[in-house]
């Protein structure tokens, strides 16, 4: 009685893939073989050479690399030139002298800069009741109902992206035209061993002050006003 034949063993295509990363000398005196292996086109129908087959994957590859260097390079070029404008931002506001020149300082450069379309300095009474004027805007009086407001929209934390209602446009920045619907904010709390005061940014576009944005900049600035409100002091 004859045995049964075996049955017809297969490779394993990780097997033959690994054995392959192994001994890449394989190829080495078999230059034939490459040149008689077809491999599937990634792009259009049919078969090209191996070889053929690298050109176009270092083709590709490098065209990947060029533009993943390209958005580096824009990066770089973006981060340059947000510290220049933040560079002449901050020594413009060391320069001023008194602290509603420091608010109109801070409005003109971030309008100029980061198109930034309102901003007010929201500053406790104890700041502002031995000067002989009110303050100017965009620098105004902490009031109890603007306080109120402010904390809201802050909702316990230091600095916040958020939305703006026209309610709170209008009583908020006072000193500029409330747009026709809600607009966004960016608000940081000032502080510098006490309460000074809010920074509020604002736009009628909804969209440029997202919740999810980060606020590494309006803190940065909040604490840059804080320091200088201080130094001023409050005949300043």
């Amino acid at each position: 009685m004859s045995q049964a034949p075996e049955p017809r063993k297969t490779l394993d295509p990780d097997q033959v893939a690994f054995w392959l990363a192994r001994h890449p000398d394989f190829f080495v005196g078999r230059e034939g073989l490459l040149q008689q292996l077809k491999v599937p086109h990634p792009h259009i129908d049919g078969a090209v050479s191996l070889l053929e087959r690298l050109v176009l994957d270092l083709r590709q590859r490098a065209e990947s690399a060029e533009g993943r260097l390209e958005h580096l390079l824009e990066t770089a070029r973006h981060n340059e030139a947000q510290y220049r404008r933040l560079r002449e931002t901050l020594l413009a506001l060391v320069e001023a002298d008194t602290r509603d020149e420091l608010a109109q300082a801070l409005a003109t450069q971030l309008n100029e800069r980061f198109d930034t379309q309102a901003m007010a300095l929201w500053c406790p009474a104890t700041l502002s009741d031995s000067e002989p004027a009110l303050p100017q805007p965009p620098r105004h009086v902490l009031d109890q109902h603007a306080s109120v407001r402010l904390a809201a929209l802050l909702d316990g934390k230091t600095s916040r992206c958020a939305k703006l209602s026209v309610s709170d446009w209008k009583c908020l920045l006072p000193h500029t035209k409330a747009p026709r619907k809600a607009g966004s904010c960016a608000i940081s709390r000032l502080s510098a061993g006490e309460s000074l005061g809010y920074l509020l940014l604002a736009s009628p576009n909804p969209e440029s002050y997202r919740a999810s944005m980060d606020t590494l900049f309006t803190e940065y600035l909040g604490d840059i006003v804080a320091r200088l409100l201080v130094r001023l002091g409050p005949h300043g």
